[in-house]
């Protein structure tokens, strides 16, 4: 099956989308290779910048500058704020700073520029038009460190909320994790205070867990969270579990385990549960399914039957990185009101080659999608594009956003390369 090519299939009202269709290319919109990688025709990429360090995700000031977060720190700072000057597409001003500690999340909300590490958030005043925030870093909120799933991206309402995911630390709930044949913990003590979003005051120094609400649960992992204001909707993307086959062989062979469980686009709203650990989805069945170490066996519903479902189901360990909502004019009008969504690559889809490694286009109509996904920038991980193991990927798309102009960012994790969409056809 070719995955990497648009789905024939169309969401009904209500209805979700499958990939069981994904084998037919588009053959009218062929792929051109600007900066090392691919985009449809008319489209062309510059290196907006290039060599920052580990680029997790961005964000993009009214005036234009771009704040890369790093998820490790160079000579010290974890931020890079960017400044093209004449206009040429390119950074020509680069300025670390910023916390020693790496992270994921970086927001610009109202005056402030917030930033996460994988247990606080930070905030900086902008004081005027200076590229670095003069303002002192301000603790906003503390939560409990975690050697599993620990980044933090952010998310902002228009009514003053804070949105952060909290991973679970853990593949499926079980006590030891990760163990073959072990069953999960039923029901599971991490969701206390894991495996969902929770969502604080934007505006209030020093608050811990204690102060924050569960807005959702049944969330392994999401990387990928998008707050997009004119939907005035919170969107995730969740990373499925691992090991089906390593685990429970006798339910799940190599080939499924590699295809399974989706990565899902989720529209998320208060008091959702979309299952983990109990439930995973299923995108060639277009089912959420029990887990084996809650009994199921492929095919088992039970308990999952009432859990949500995603929008989108995409095949399995192509980790969602970065997501963003497409509100510009610059691009055709198809792809106004749609989601660009980043994966990063899988780890863990051997004997079978990674894949992953590009930036997918998500047309909607409204707050769901109209129907399928198409690639849009592919050839991340170089000649091959299905590397062996994510050290061979020469980059990895993780973080998105869109410019003042209706350009498309992209930020990679290894090099620490910046690509700058735009659209030149006519």
């Amino acid at each position: 099956m070719d995955m990497r090519a648009p789905i024939g299939m169309m969401l009904a009202l209500g209805t979700l989308l499958s990939c069981q269709n994904a084998q037919k290319a588009d053959e009218g919109s062929p792929m051109e290779t600007y900066g090392s990688i691919a985009l449809p025709e008319g489209f062309e990429a510059t290196v907006f910048a290039d060599e920052l360090g580990m680029g997790r995700h961005l964000a993009v000031k009214r005036n234009g500058d771009v704040y890369v977060r790093l998820g490790e720190p160079q000579n010290g700072k974890s931020l890079v704020a960017l400044r093209d000057t004449d206009g040429d597409g390119k950074a020509d001003q680069k300025k670390y700073f910023g916390p020693r500690e790496g992270g994921t999340g970086v927001r610009i909300y109202k005056d402030y520029l917030y930033y996460s590490t994988n247990s606080q958030v930070y905030r900086q005043r902008f004081e005027g038009a200076e590229l670095v925030p003069r303002g002192a870093p301000e603790l906003m909120l503390t939560v409990d460190p975690q050697d599993q799933h620990a980044a933090k991206p952010l998310a902002f309402d228009q009514q003053g909320q804070l949105y952060m995911t909290i991973g679970a630390p853990s593949n499926a709930c079980q006590d030891p994790d990760r163990q073959k044949g072990v069953p999960g913990q039923d029901p599971c003590p991490l969701l206390e205070r894991h495996g969902g979003i929770w969502r604080f005051d934007a505006e209030t120094p020093g608050q811990s867990f204690a102060d924050g609400q569960r807005y959702a649960t049944g969330i392994r992992h999401s990387v990928g969270l998008h707050y997009d204001t004119v939907h005035e909707q919170l969107y995730a993307m969740q990373h499925g579990r691992d090991q089906l086959h390593a685990h429970w062989p006798e339910h799940f062979s190599e080939r499924e385990s590699a295809e399974l469980p989706a990565e899902e686009f989720l529209k998320v709203d208060s008091a959702d549960d979309f299952g983990w650990p109990y439930c995973y989805y299923d995108w060639r069945k277009n089912k959420k399914l029990l887990n084996p170490e809650y009994g199921g066996n492929g095919d088992s519903i039970g308990r999952c039957a009432p859990k949500e479902r995603p929008l989108v189901g995409f095949p399995g360990h192509w980790a969602p990185n970065g997501l963003t909502f497409y509100h510009g004019d610059q691009f055709p009008v198809r792809y106004k009101g749609g989601a660009f969504v980043a994966f990063h690559g899988s780890w863990n889809r051997a004997p079978f080659p990674q894949q992953g490694y590009k930036v997918v286009f998500v047309p909607f109509s409204g707050e769901k999608p109209l129907g399928g996904f198409d690639d849009f920038a592919t050839e991340f991980a170089g000649e091959s594009n299905s590397p062996s193991s994510p050290g061979e990927a020469e980059y990895r798309p993780c973080g998105l956003a869109v410019d003042k102009r209706g350009h498309l960012l992209i930020v990679d994790s290894r090099e620490g390369r910046v690509w700058k969409v735009r659209y030149t056809g006519t």
